[in-house]
């Protein structure tokens, strides 16, 4: 069982005092990943103007490294350009974080996951960066 023991002073951080917390509203780079079933579930969101997201949002179900890595997530890609964004890994997600335990390391998975999947909607949205 994890407890607050094993996670760093950042991810606690994260946890308390989450950042980014809520919805994108008008943007097609929504993406929710996880199983209700298993409890954590990831809902990640980008507003992206051009090549670079400007705003990124996240609400999370789940225990206290979901919710910091959600939080962790929208801090790493608000303002990169969206060819950063697509290498940020889950490694990255946990590295930042402080690290996380072994059995909670599918929660920087998920971070990583729902920013491709919302990657994945805006582009099939017809969201591709536009010519200026």
């Amino acid at each position: 069982m994890s407890g607050p023991g094993e996670y760093s002073e950042t991810l606690l951080d994260h946890y308390r005092h989450p950042r980014n917390v809520g919805d994108v509203e008008g943007s097609a780079a929504v993406a929710q990943v996880g199983d209700p079933a298993h409890g954590d579930v990831l809902r990640f969101g980008m507003k992206i103007e051009g090549d670079q997201v400007i705003e990124a949002r996240f609400r999370s179900f789940g225990c206290t490294a979901a919710i910091a890595a959600g939080s962790m997530a929208t801090v790493m890609v608000t303002g990169k350009r969206l060819e950063e964004v697509e290498r940020v890994s889950n490694q990255d997600v946990a590295q930042a974080l402080g690290g996380l335990p072994e059995s909670k390391q599918h929660c920087s998975v998920l971070a990583e996951q729902a920013i491709r999947e919302a990657l994945k909607h805006w582009r099939d949205a017809g969201g591709e960066a536009p010519c200026r």
